[in-house]
């Protein structure tokens, strides 16, 4: 693996796209992105470069794009399974469970592991168990409904990411639990952010690589036109394909063994280092 923070030695002069996690690449703990960052994002775009921000957040947890970086284009989020337009507020694309399917794969879970408490990402916000919230405090209660996911919800009811928390596993350990019991129902990962055992749970096929391969392809963009950051788990696809896939310094090692080159910590802006040396050249 490269330490590569200026890009050089890279083919940097084709780049057409750069492609990038929020949480723990370009946004600390603070919920702040810097103002160092936000420079280099900003004049990435006045350079023409295409920008596409993919994270495992969902719709409603986006506006510090808006408030702190002015994004208004796409957004692929929820891990993949939800494609958003930040100008038009609106869902281009979306690839979700059926309420059978998410209900199937929760009794699957408990199965194995009793203690899980789970949640259920629909478009429209937040369904979590109460044990979640336990298990996971200090969450935001924005349009979140509190209660088991049921019938009662509908059968045109979509779930376009499943989570599951453990209390007593680590994430490696619930993931290596989980993923081969429900391999052919679902996509898993996990982000181990705050060193929660929290699995994330997607339509089988449905990654951040994935959807943002499709979203390139759409503009005529290719993996070797494509630049990734990232640092969890759930990354580690998109910066397997991407051409030149950044790993964050003290990011998961998963994240880190998938990544061709490696950039500085988020907090000392490993981004803004890599995205300077590309405009520089």
């Amino acid at each position: 693996m490269s330490s590569n923070p200026a890009g050089t030695g890279s083919t940097s002069s084709h780049l057409r796209m750069v492609a990038s996690d929020i949480d723990g690449t370009i946004m600390g703990p603070g919920g702040v992105i810097s103002a160092r960052t936000r420079a280099a994002f900003r004049q990435t775009r006045d350079a023409g470069l295409e920008v596409v921000f993919v994270t495992g957040r969902p719709i409603r947890w986006l506006g510090p794009l808006a408030d702190q970086l002015d994004h208004a284009g796409t957004v692929i989020c929820s891990n993949g399974a939800v494609v958003w337009d930040m100008s038009s507020e609106r869902v281009i694309s979306s690839e979700a469970f059926r309420l059978e399917e998410a209900l199937h794969l929760q009794d699957v879970i408990r199965a194995l592991h009793p203690e899980a408490g789970f949640s259920s990402e629909l478009v429209t916000g937040p369904h979590r168990e109460a044990e979640f919230i336990r298990l996971h405090p200090g969450l935001p209660v924005e349009d979140q409904v509190v209660g088991p996911l049921s019938s009662t919800l509908g059968p045109d009811a979509a779930v376009v990411k499943l989570l599951a928390i453990s209390p007593v596993l680590s994430a490696e350990e619930f993931h290596a639990l989980v993923a081969p019991a429900v391999k052919g129902l679902a996509h898993v990962t996990y982000s181990d952010v705050n060193r929660l055992a929290l699995l994330e749970l997607a339509v089988p096929g449905i990654t951040k690589a994935r959807t943002l391969e499709n979203h390139a392809a759409s503009l005529g963009i290719g993996p070797s036109d494509v630049i990734a950051f990232g640092d969890m788990p759930n990354d580690v696809q998109m910066l397997s394909w991407a051409g030149e896939g950044y790993a964050m310094t003290g990011g998961h090692p998963e994240a880190l063994a998938a990544a061709r080159f490696r950039a500085p910590a988020c907090q000392d802006d490993g981004v803004a280092q890599v995205l300077e040396g590309i405009l520089a050249g």
